[in-house]
């Protein structure tokens, strides 16, 4: 891994990227009401982040396979999308749970969070798997000081999880940030015998995406037809909260708080 440490004053830089990422989640918080289209929502975020400068990250990102490049500015994934959905002209309804996936780049710099907002009213399960699910980020941030391994956070992260009888997305991860959205390293928020062999040392400068995808059943998740969003296999629910995480001598600092 070519893991490269940030400077005071580029993580200056990267929390100018975070204000506006938090200013366009704080928006769309307000806009998720029954009747709004993701669409619109999208529409919104790429405004806001043209009026303070940025560029939106995700727009134009290569697909896997056959699926062409992301056609939208932010990620937007409702009930059992998990992440990458499409905005559309789908319409949110009372009871969605809608997962929001944001990313800016300002003067060479990113910033990238995510948050699940609850749309109207919810049933007691929903509410309490978007609940766990940031309190599954809160607690990995936590845990980020210097000289914590993440093998450590990843387990604490899992462990929480699944006491509360959910379950932790295997299939994607977070990741280093900087200069890139995508940087080294990867991150899972799950514990595995690899990551104990090639563990990762938390140091002053690291900046991680820290991203816990909770599902409220199984942990298995497939591509839908699109090529870009991605459902669990079991239809049920899913929630997604995203910090970019800063390693200081005094702990961890949210750039995108």
């Amino acid at each position: 891994m070519a893991i490269r440490l940030k400077t005071p004053a580029e993580l200056r830089k990267m929390r100018q990227a975070g204000r506006i990422v938090r200013l366009v989640l704080d928006r769309l918080a307000e806009m998720v009401v029954p009747g709004v289209t993701t669409a619109e929502l999208d529409a919104e975020a790429e405004r806001l982040c043209r009026q303070h400068g940025g560029r939106c990250l995700f727009k134009g990102v290569p697909g896997r396979g056959r699926a062409g490049p992301f056609p939208g500015n932010l990620c937007v994934s409702l009930n059992e999308e998990v992440v990458h959905g499409i905005p559309s002209r789908r319409v949110v309804r009372e009871g969605d749970i809608v997962s929001v996936d944001f990313g800016v780049k300002l003067r060479g710099w990113c910033g990238d969070a995510a948050e699940t907002f609850i749309c109207g009213q919810a049933d007691g399960d929903v509410r309490r798997l978007v609940e766990v699910t940031r309190n599954t980020l809160a607690l990995a941030q936590s845990m980020c000081r210097p000289a914590e391994k993440w093998s450590n956070v990843a387990r604490a992260m899992q462990e929480y999880v699944e006491s509360e009888g959910f379950s932790v997305v295997r299939d994607f991860v977070g990741h280093g940030i900087g200069r890139q959205m995508h940087e080294d390293p990867k991150v899972p928020n799950f514990f595995s015998r690899e990551l104990e062999l090639h563990d990762i040392d938390l140091r002053e400068g690291l900046v991680l995406a820290v991203e816990p995808m909770v599902n409220m059943g199984t942990t298995a998740v497939r591509y839908a037809p699109d090529g870009w969003t991605v459902v669990t296999r079991d239809g049920r629910p899913s929630a997604h909260f995203e910090h970019t995480i800063a390693v200081t001598a005094n702990g961890a600092a949210a750039l995108t708080e």
